[in-house]
């Protein structure tokens, strides 16, 4: 027997799924709604006979121009010069094709009430930084039919949402391999929290340039925090007061990078001569230091302009080649890191 498909000839109504489920119409609406006064198992169920039928609420139709679109940025925490990157790029190529872009926060609860809110509001779609919608989210934004792009997801991206990112492994192999030929053999990595997929592929990149000249990892050498600067503060911290303390930092980000030199000017060492450090980003800040930051470039604002670009081919309706796209790094040379 073929599936039944969640496409239908006429619209749904709230009143054919109420049926459906054996409950009021206003209790599918609390639902819809984000209601919090509905009991968990009746809340997944109704979900799912929504995605079932296909329901879409009258105001989240695809009728207006794609030049009156308005689309929704969540940033995860402050507002750092990585995301005003990236949200410069989203800006200029909504620019371009007359897209607004509006930043909030993102939610970190469980109630999808925003998603009705985004809906009323005109919104085409939404682009995450850094952090990604919960499946409860996801779940509501998709009965709305308002797509998603993630720029750096924090976990391998999942068709078929669809991401943004860089390619993290080449950037850490490309910044350790400078690192090596520079004649440094201490070695450490100032990494991001543990789950990130970036810090991971940036981390693996890192191993694998090590391993390939054949120079060992000692555990204490490896990091992990998160990607700003006060972490970067706490376990730079921990590296320069080891026994054997390293003689370069790859960092996670330039803002880690940063707080590596802070660290170790407190305690007297010169940067490039007793300690070299390589950051993460490119962002620019890495030219405002004091030597300018030798970084491993992530193209923030094409990023951006991608991530916007491909939300509103989706709000179009258009198919997307692949649900990821990685944009290349490269490293850029400045005068933080010199020969051991």
């Amino acid at each position: 027997m073929p599936s039944r498909s969640p496409i239908r000839s006429r619209r749904t109504t709230l009143a054919t799924v109420a049926a459906s489920a054996g409950l009021s119409v206003a209790t599918v609406s609390k639902v819809l709604n984000g209601r919090s006064d509905v009991a968990a198992g009746t809340r997944s169920r109704v979900e799912s006979l929504l995605v079932e039928h296909g329901y879409v609420p009258r105001s989240s139709r695809r009728d207006q121009p794609v030049r009156s679109a308005t689309v929704e940025v969540w940033v995860d925490g402050k507002l750092s010069a990585y995301a005003t990157e990236i949200i410069k790029g989203a800006i200029e190529a909504g620019a371009e094709s007359g897209v607004a872009v509006v930043v909030s926060h993102a939610k970190a609860d469980g109630d999808t009430s925003w998603v009705r809110d985004l809906v009323a509001a005109g919104r085409q779609a939404m682009i995450t930084l850094a952090c990604e919608p919960t499946p409860i989210h996801l779940a509501a934004l998709s009965l709305a039919q308002l797509p998603v792009v993630v720029v750096d997801p924090m976990n391998p991206p999942l068709s078929p949402m669809s991401s943004v990112g860089s390619t993290n492994f080449a950037g850490g192999l490309c910044a350790t391999e400078h690192l090596l030929a520079l004649g440094h053999r201490r070695i450490a990595y100032l990494g991001g929290p543990a789950n990130a997929a970036s810090n991971q592929a940036r981390m693996q990149g890192y191993r694998a340039a090590m391993e390939a000249a054949g120079v060992a990892v000692p555990p204490e050498y490896v990091r992990t925090a998160g990607f700003c600067y006060p972490d970067g503060l706490g376990e730079a911290t921990v590296l320069l007061d080891l026994p054997s303390p390293p003689t370069a930092v790859f960092a996670v980000s330039d803002e880690c990078a940063i707080a590596a030199m802070q660290v170790a000017r407190a305690r007297g060492l010169r940067i490039p001569e007793d300690l070299s450090i390589v950051g993460f980003d490119d962002t620019e800040i890495a030219t405002m230091t004091s030597p300018q930051l030798t970084t491993v470039r992530q193209p923030l604002r094409e990023m951006g302009m991608v991530a916007l670009r491909t939300a509103m081919r989706l709000a179009s309706g258009e198919k997307i080649e692949s649900h990821h796209i990685e944009l290349a790094t490269e490293l850029v040379i400045r005068k933080s890191s010199l020969a051991a």
